[in-house]
């Protein structure tokens, strides 16, 4: 064969696969080989040009060689400022590309709430379907879906307008697209006491059916995928900002029958609550990525400040999901890896007596006592440090999701240290201050106090208390990793 034909061939083979590539499920672009990047857990993200990434409660949809995560982006009162959209080969650098939907994309978004964006793609009409939950700007009592489409995934959409689906409200919101192309919006419904599964029409932009309903279970936030031809809802209860136990259930037909709500990791969802799960297929198979926020209300900050917790599922079987806690993850999209580092705890030591922050007898109740006490492997004495912003951290117990707490708000010397339920109190923030040597000072929000072992004792079983900082050994502390 003449070197002309050989290159006529390899030209026209060349464009057969551009043209199969152009019919997969979402438009295509041409793939690039990415490194293998760290993700941190539970911190907020930074864009490119080192802005904060704000997709809160958002979802994530890949066109091509990019995984495009939408949105979002509040006004410091937390009313509604932008769906924003950003875009990344590697899950980990992230570009800002567009505020997809704004106050004046529509009246009625002026003054709004626009919460939990999700972006899907309808290969028939090649139109990107956005879907979300909107709210009039002052309080919950419209409970409506709202739809906003665009023919480019970074573009600006259209808003197409809010209602409640066949009559009934519509709160905490996702959507999916099956394999065979059906598109289903599943929402919060009925003052959140109901979840509901849509079968959207064909150009996904309204609902046509309600296909399967939970009555009476109480469940919201949402993130439905699927994996070898079985169906996983997974959820959060209704608890405000607080974060609270998440459950799943798995069916084989998305209509059901599903099984009962299954509980999966510890009883706060490691401070977070569902927002989305991310399939990332390559070379190596598929991983899924829990994709969650721990919300800045929980402490009384603006959403804006919410922080992003990432973590790969584990499958112990077809119909079952783990979830465990990690300091950081190393995410290959090439590969389709998820690999966690670290457990994400830290055993807390005490400088004079190298005994370990305990709380007494594994107690996973309010108010039991944190002592000082022999190191050992219990979940007692492994914390979790997990950042506020502002240089503030909650401590939370790692058997019992708890945070480390002052007694009763006091700022008086002498005041006990004990675990109780995270809330936005400032006797639950702490300062980790550098004291030397590789240890570090607990210093409480509320007072500016030090945690502190009594008389320097080196006893087990002692109680600790917040005192008047100064440079002694028992209120200096060494976080190992674990």
């Amino acid at each position: 064969m003449s070197s002309r034909l050989r290159l006529t061939a390899l030209i026209s083979a060349l464009l057969l696969l551009a043209a199969a590539a152009a019919t997969a499920g979402t438009p295509a672009a041409a793939e690039t080989r990415t490194a293998p990047v760290t993700v941190p857990v539970g911190e907020q993200f930074t864009d490119t040009s080192g802005a904060p990434v704000h997709a809160h409660g958002g979802g994530v949809v890949k066109v091509g060689a990019y995984y495009y995560w939408f949105g979002e982006n509040r006004n410091p009162d937390g009313t509604f400022r932008y769906v924003s959209a950003y875009r990344s080969a590697d899950l980990r650098n992230w570009e800002f590309r567009n505020h997809v939907l704004t106050q004046s994309s529509a009246a009625e978004l002026q003054v709004a709430n626009i919460e939990r964006p999700k972006v899907i793609y309808n290969a028939r009409t090649g139109q990107f379907v956005m879907w979300m939950h909107k709210e009039n700007g002052r309080d919950y009592g419209e409970a409506r879906a709202a739809v906003a489409v665009s023919s480019t995934v970074d573009g600006n959409y259209t808003y197409l307008g809010s209602f409640r689906p066949l009559g009934h409200m519509s709160r905490d919101i996702t959507a999916f697209v099956d394999d065979d192309g059906t598109g289903y919006m599943i929402s919060a419904a009925d003052e959140n006491y109901d979840l509901h599964i849509y079968r959207l029409t064909p150009d996904y932009t309204n609902v046509a059916a309600l296909v399967h309903m939970w009555d009476g279970d109480h469940r919201e936030a949402p993130a439905l995928f699927k994996r070898n031809g079985v169906y996983f809802m997974l959820t959060s209860g209704a608890t405000g900002w607080r974060p609270n136990q998440a459950r799943y259930a798995t069916a084989t037909s998305i209509t059901g029958p599903w099984s009962g709500w299954q509980n999966v990791a510890d009883s706060t969802t490691y401070g977070s609550q569902p927002a989305f799960v991310l399939p990332i297929q390559g070379s190596q198979g598929t991983s899924y990525l829990y994709m969650g926020d721990r919300w800045a209300g929980a402490w009384g900050g603006p959403v804006n400040d919410s922080r992003y917790v990432w973590l790969p599922i584990r499958f112990p079987s077809d119909t079952t999901m783990s979830l465990d806690y990690a300091r950081e993850l190393v995410i290959d999209t090439a590969a389709g890896t998820v690999t966690p580092v670290g457990s994400g705890y830290d055993r807390i030591t005490v400088r004079h007596s190298g005994k370990c922050l305990d709380v007494r007898n594994g107690s996973s109740s309010d108010s039991a006592a944190v002592i000082q006490y022999d190191c050992n492997s219990g979940h007692n004495q492994q914390w979790r440090i997990q950042s506020i912003g502002g240089g503030w951290v909650q401590i939370v117990a790692r058997h019992s999701g708890k945070c480390l707490d002052v007694n009763s708000v006091s700022t008086e010397n002498g005041a006990t240290l004990l675990q109780y339920t995270c809330g936005s109190g400032h006797n639950q923030q702490w300062r980790l201050q550098d004291a030397g040597d590789g240890y570090l000072r607990l210093v409480a929000r509320h007072s500016g106090k030090c945690a502190d072992v009594p008389d320097s004792s080196q006893n087990d079983n002692v109680q600790l208390q917040q005192y008047s900082c100064w440079n002694g050994a028992n209120q200096q502390f060494a976080r190992t990793p674990l």
